[in-house]
């Protein structure tokens, strides 16, 4: 391994606009634990479980059917 490497020849990362972008969002406790423990279950951090929950919401068009009284 090198002790300094050049970096003034390199280029934005091209794929960077289709990367992950953090956000701050509050969900209670009870989801939670509930995905931490799906994921204890199938290895995958439960942040992960909570984005593929969600996309494939948005990918299949589900909506949340609210019926205020």
């Amino acid at each position: 391994m090198r002790s300094e490497y050049d970096f003034s020849k390199s280029r934005k990362n091209p794929y960077a606009s289709q990367l992950k972008k953090q956000i701050t969002i509050r969900l209670d406790e009870e989801a939670i634990e509930y995905f931490k423990g799906i994921s204890e279950e199938v290895g995958i951090p439960y942040q992960s479980l909570i984005n593929l929950y969600l996309r494939d919401c948005a990918l299949n068009g589900r909506k949340l059917r609210l019926d205020w009284k």
